[in-house]
């Protein structure tokens, strides 16, 4: 962060501040409002659209041009070229690792993969229809129960410990979440897989016959994963971040993050694309949700299509559009009737004016739904998929916060609109 001048808000009769202008390595600059407090005033914000909480050095955002970075390097290629593992590390530790490093770091990961015998108890707390969202938020948080051997959150080495029990330990249990829902017996992680084939392998194995992954399936997962990691001060990366400047351990500052993801608006936008598809019901149907879409008059909108950040094509998309039709074809759905629908409504999108000339683009829950169903994912799961993906962006995020000595508890203003002072009348008196 360097300074770039100031700016001089004046308020009042006459009255002015002065407000330092800083710049970013990219992006637009930003005015430090801090010193706003000597006048007795703050900002008003509602949703955080104009103001950086943070400074960060992981993930970089250009919603206009449709840019995403991880550390510098654009999404597209990370999720060509790289695996989850080597996006993970580089998340983690800020350059892509070496050979050996990877080894290393793919070798620890591994020998964490177990949960404490006695957490699988938790789960016979729950009903067998609970949501596994509502799984998740309890057992991740009550890792700290039973890994608190490395909770000082001022000591780097335990961060990196419980950074690692973290990223190895969420698949399990989101796995574990499916298989109590349905009934199966808990499917132990294999360490001879690799990170996306050891979760498909604790989800769809059974004890009663051998299971060979489909590397296809594999290395779309892979992608999602990938896709999914980071996404600069979101919702759940803000509440992760918040959570952890009181000074919460890493596990309860992750449940929080699993807790904000689970928001319909957030992490189950997947989720409402199938609702919709299933709503629309058939081709035939198309036509006729395309013109409520385009009828300014009716709130109805497409799920799947255009993104609050992004004002061009979604990056993570192109690559998702790409994965999607690789999963169908593999498994040989081009003419399911969900995966015809999805795709017609697809193909409109990109040629229709309206949506061209509005920047609806299919954006990557559009077709992140569409290649989990393929891969028979229930819906439910939906969102715990998009939690263990983000759990290495949200571990990297609260690592950064808990290191920068600028980091103070959160504490936002707010604009209090109630009653001004009033004393208390006694109830004979009231009325």
């Amino acid at each position: 962060m360097k300074s770039n001048g100031k700016a001089v808000l004046t308020y009042g009769d006459g009255k002015s501040v002065d407000l330092p202008v800083y710049s970013g390595s990219i992006g637009p600059d930003v005015i430090d409002i801090r010193s706003l407090g000597q006048t007795g005033m703050f900002t008003y914000d509602p949703g955080f659209l104009a103001t950086a909480s943070c400074q960060s050095a992981i993930t970089y955002i250009d919603g206009d041009a449709g840019l995403l970075y991880y550390r510098g390097y654009p999404i597209e290629q990370l999720a060509q070229n790289a695996d989850f593992m080597e996006v993970c590390y580089l998340l983690l530790n800020g350059e892509l690792p070496t050979a050996s490093q990877r080894a290393a770091f793919e070798s620890n990961i591994r020998s964490h993969t177990m949960v404490h015998d006695q957490l699988t108890n938790f789960f016979k707390g729950f009903r067998r229809d609970a949501h596994p969202m509502a799984v998740m938020v309890g057992v991740v948080g009550a890792l700290s129960a039973f890994y608190h051997d490395a909770l000082s959150i001022t000591n780097a080495e335990h961060r990196a410990i419980s950074a690692t029990r973290l990223l190895a330990k969420v698949p399990t249990i989101a796995a574990m979440c499916y298989r109590y829902n349905t009934g199966l017996p808990f499917m132990y992680p294999r360490n001879d897989l690799s990170y996306a084939a050891n979760f498909l392998y604790m989800m769809f194995a059974t004890p009663c016959e051998e299971y060979v992954p489909n590397p296809v399936l594999v290395r779309a997962f892979d992608r999602i994963l990938t896709l999914h990691a980071d996404h600069e001060q979101n919702a759940s990366t803000s509440t992760v971040r918040l959570a952890g400047s009181s000074g919460a351990n890493p596990f309860a500052c992750i449940a929080a993050g699993i807790a904000a993801l689970w928001g319909p608006a957030h992490g189950g936008a997947n989720e409402a694309v199938l609702k919709q598809l299933s709503e629309i019901g058939d081709v035939s149907q198309v036509g006729k949700y395309i013109a409520r879409a385009k009828d300014k008059n009716d709130s109805f909108r497409l799920m799947g299509f255009g993104h609050r950040v992004y004002k061009n094509m979604d990056p993570r998309a192109g690559v998702m559009r790409q994965t999607c039709h690789e999963v169908l074809t593999e498994l040989g759905l081009h003419d399911d009737p969900m995966f015809k629908l999805a795709l017609e409504l697809e193909r409109i999108a990109l040629e229709d004016d309206y949506f061209i000339s509005k920047k609806l683009y299919p954006n990557v829950d559009f077709y992140s739904g569409i290649v989990l169903r393929a891969l028979g994912i229930p819906v439910s799961m939906f969102t715990a998929v998009f939690a263990l993906g983000r759990t290495v962006g949200w571990i990297t995020q609260w690592n950064e916060m808990i290191s920068d000595p600028e980091q103070k508890i959160g504490r936002p203003r707010q604009l209090y609109v109630g009653p001004p002072k009033r004393d208390w009348v006694p109830v004979n008196r009231r009325g």
